[in-house]
């Protein structure tokens, strides 16, 4: 087999394996939840007899093992099992849920990525001057300040002081037109892209300034080139393999790392339907939604070892 080939096939097999002990912490971390999940759905005055009837209807009486292998099946033939709370398949729920939680992830990647590597180049460019530092403290601090404290200035100030946004998603409706959902998501897509664009644009600057240290971006100082051209030209297509690790990192938390953007935002998402299940103590629904952010995530990084694999021929030869 070639090397470049086992070496992919090595990044998916151990993705496979990663996401499989995942499967396992997530559904020990589901049924060692304190309280008793008969007791949540039907009330404080149920019956001993209707609690125990609805225990061995749920599988709660069966050994930890066969209840898990028996879910993972499900999940792996595409069967999420059904919502204690409401009765509704599962996997039909999330399809839409997670429709929205990708559109709106989408559109903060289409904002925070380009001005992400720009700003970044920028950085460079004017290293050490107040540009630079200017847009370092800016990121700085938007990397210190919790998302859901953004958010809620953001509702503040743009959403009631000034009326230019929605303060809420309340009024996002997938059957809208393009403008009307944009419109209802401006706010929570500046947040989201705030909280990624400092990590991407400093992990940009970060790499850039390393490869300027070589001796061919010194070669083409010396033969007159503009600072803005030898970065462009040279140091960005060589550092692009850390740059797209941040980018696909960045990109897997704004779609597993947007549950509390969604609950500020009352955005009908994944994350909102995750909290809301939680408090329900609904543990199908958890264990459904953990997968899925983990499938996500995992996948996501993957794609990110593969790229920088193919993108760098040190890592295919690393000896």
């Amino acid at each position: 087999m070639p090397l470049l080939a086992k070496l992919l096939v090595q990044r998916i097999a151990l993705g496979l394996l990663l996401l499989f002990l995942v499967s396992i912490l997530i559904f020990v971390g589901t049924i060692v939840l304190p309280g008793d999940v008969a007791q949540s759905i039907l009330g404080q005055s149920a019956t001993p007899e209707a609690l125990a009837n609805l225990r061995a209807e749920l599988g709660v009486n069966d050994p930890p093992v066969a209840r898990y292998f028996a879910w993972l099946g499900g999940v792996l033939t595409g069967d999420l099992g059904t919502a204690l709370t409401s009765g509704l398949d599962i996997a039909e729920s999330l399809a839409s849920r997670l429709r929205n939680t990708l559109f709106l992830a989408f559109w903060a990647a289409v904002i925070a990525v380009p001005l992400a590597i720009f700003l970044g180049l920028l950085a460079v460019r004017y290293r050490e001057r107040w540009p630079d530092k200017l847009i370092s403290a800016v990121t700085l601090a938007s990397i210190s300040v919790p998302e859901f404290l953004i958010g809620y200035v953001l509702m503040f100030f743009v959403g009631v002081k000034l009326g230019l946004f929605p303060s809420t998603a309340v009024s996002f409706r997938a059957d809208a037109s393009l403008d009307d959902k944009l419109e209802s998501i401006a706010l929570p897509i500046a947040v989201l892209t705030l909280v990624v664009l400092a990590h991407m644009m400093r992990m940009t600057r970060a790499a850039i300034l390393n490869v300027m240290q070589s001796a061919y971006i010194e070669t083409a100082e010396l033969k007159g080139l503009r600072m803005f051209t030898i970065i462009r030209k040279h140091a960005l297509p060589n550092s692009i393999a850390p740059i797209v690790n941040v980018v696909m990192l960045n990109l897997a938390y704004l779609v597993v790392g947007v549950v509390v953007v969604e609950v500020v935002f009352v955005y009908p998402g994944m994350g909102q339907y995750l909290v809301d299940h939680v408090s329900k103590r609904d543990v199908p629904v958890v264990q459904a939604c953990g997968m899925v952010f983990a499938t996500v995530y995992i996948g996501l990084n993957m794609v990110a070892d593969i790229v920088s694999i193919l993108a760098n021929p040190r890592l295919r030869h690393p000896k």
